[in-house]
């Protein structure tokens, strides 16, 4: 079993392919067959997802105020 946790938002196309590219990998890495193998993604609310004390819905109101003042981008790639 492949369970993968998410930031909400993605199109059900991104999502369709995170789901085939994770049955190849299984496939490929170790040899998991296709008819063992069982994907779930979980979709998290950006208002539900914290790191060092902020929500990655909080970073995203924060990034722009911080263009605006030319401060350090917000991290949000791992997201």
């Amino acid at each position: 079993m492949i369970d993968v946790s998410i930031a909400e938002g993605r199109s059900p196309e991104q999502l369709r392919g995170l789901v085939a590219a994770l049955h190849r990998a299984a496939e490929e890495s170790v040899g998991a067959l296709p008819e063992n193998t069982t994907v779930i993604i979980r979709e998290v609310p950006a208002t539900h997802w914290s790191k060092a004390n902020q929500t990655i819905a909080e970073r995203q109101a924060a990034a722009p105020a911080a263009q605006f003042t030319q401060e350090a981008p917000v991290e949000t790639a791992a997201e």
